[in-house]
């Protein structure tokens, strides 16, 4: 069986957000860029299911620009096996990340996708869900434990009372969440041989897909800072607040 795991190039989680000053978008130049960790635990699962036994090659996928090459080269590091990058300056959204990666899924035969739950830069929480409907496949979203057996799934998930536990034919789509492995450190060994592996570089095109945004941004703007508290001296002057400042979420 082919594991497909997009990987997606963001901001690194340590990195303090900055808004461009005309208003854009996220300044991302000059800034320290990384894989999505939802994306480093997909990986992650995909070698260890490689490792079982049960996988017999793990794809990386990542869409954008060339410099998503690092991100691909990340993955091979860890355990992919082959990468391959859709390159693209276009701004991506979710339906355009999950056309291209069902065409790709179809043109690798694969029999199971694993993806990052979301991505951190924007939190769509969207292009999984959307990649199972183009594809017609079953899909377990926000994955805490995977097992594969029989030609199936299983795929266990928190959720707010508990546990959920799905079976599912494959192929399937799966979405990982941080709970599902702990992603190992890539070796200076399998780094220094990962810079060294070919990536296959494809066009939007080349898939018959057509990336050109759904969406247009209007502006972004830095959230509203937070006031400072303050101390009340009488129940009547909470009571004040209350009613006349307090506002419900």
């Amino acid at each position: 069986m082919k594991i497909l795991v997009p990987v997606k190039r963001v901001v690194d989680y340590n990195v303090k957000i900055r808004v461009r000053a005309d208003g854009s978008g996220v300044e991302t130049k000059g800034v320290k860029m990384s894989m999505n960790p939802f994306d480093e635990n997909a990986i992650e699962e995909a070698v260890r299911l490689k490792e079982e036994g049960v996988a017999s090659e793990v794809v990386a996928v990542s869409i954008g620009l060339a410099a998503c090459a690092e991100t691909l080269r990340t993955a091979l590091a860890i355990g992919a096996d082959r990468a391959i990058l859709v390159e693209t300056d276009v701004a991506l959204q979710p339906l355009a990340v999950a056309k291209l990666l069902a065409a790709l899924a179809r043109r690798e035969e694969a029999g199971l996708v694993i993806a990052g739950k979301q991505a951190i830069d924007d939190d769509m929480n969207a292009t999984g869900q959307m990649l199972a409907a183009l594809l017609d496949w079953p899909q377990a979203t926000f994955a805490s434990k995977i097992a594969i057996a029989g030609g199936e799934a299983t795929v266990t998930r928190e959720v707010d009372d508990g546990l959920e536990t799905f079976v599912l034919p494959l192929p399937a789509v799966v979405t990982a969440d941080l709970r599902l492995n702990e992603p190992r450190y890539a070796s200076l060994p399998n780094i220094m041989k990962a810079r060294k592996k070919p990536i296959a570089t494809l066009t939007p095109a080349e898939l018959g897909v057509d990336p050109a945004p759904r969406l247009k941004v209007l502006e972004v703007t830095e959230p509203a800072h937070r006031q400072a508290g303050r101390k009340l001296k009488t129940v009547a002057e909470l009571v004040a607040a209350l009613r006349d400042e307090a506002r419900v979420i």
